[in-house]
């Protein structure tokens, strides 16, 4: 899947950070549902499915807080919550995902290809290391998943690629929606710049 670089803000994030690195490491990421703001301090509610990962590396600043980076691996769906820590806890079930060949996945991989090459993406650094992940080994995907990650800003798309467990269908989504936002991507030509806003 991706990575995401976290930090948590609630104090009882602390120790569920500090005893997430005492043991296996991994956490799993929420989304919190629309109307969250009211219910922030309290239990909000959270989208079902959530991205579980493993911390990969941390730092510990001097107020208590972490910051570190997580590594996303499994998709899974909250079976049940418990209510005896600081930090919110839940009982997950992995989702099962659709076994595809990186030859059911090929055509997509081109269109992915096209993008890149397709504009003036190539001049930002991540465009560049995007473009070289699709002539490693590495599966079609996973380079989607990254994609999303990186560049999809929908919350609400974000979340329903990650519920979708027919993994042709998600990186058509995202292949689809990453040729739609592709012009916006392109630095603007040589000479021109931004408008002020003084």
């Amino acid at each position: 899947m991706s990575f995401f670089r976290c930090i948590f803000l609630k104090s009882g994030y602390k120790q569920m950070t500090a005893d997430a690195l005492a043991g296996p490491r991994q956490i799993a990421m929420a989304l919190l549902k629309p109307g969250w703001e009211k219910d922030y301090y309290q239990r909000p509610a959270i989208e079902p499915v959530v991205c579980v990962g493993t911390i990969v590396s941390h730092e510990m600043m001097p107020d208590g807080k972490y910051n570190f980076l997580l590594q996303g691996h499994t998709r899974a769906g909250i079976v049940r919550e418990a209510k005896d820590k600081a930090y919110r806890v839940a009982e997950l079930r992995p989702l099962e995902e659709t076994k595809v060949s990186e030859k059911d996945l090929s055509a997509l991989r081109g269109r992915l290809q096209a993008v890149f090459d397709n504009g003036t993406f190539l001049a930002t650094d991540i465009g560049r290391q995007l473009r070289q992940l699709l002539w490693t080994p590495l599966p079609t995907d996973a380079i989607a998943d990254l994609i999303a990650c990186r560049l999809l800003d929908d919350p609400a798309l974000k979340q329903t690629l990650l519920e979708e467990t027919d993994v042709v269908r998600r990186v058509d989504r995202i292949v689809t929606a990453f040729e739609a936002i592709h012009p916006q991507l392109s630095p603007p030509p040589y000479g021109m710049s931004k408008p002020s806003l003084n």
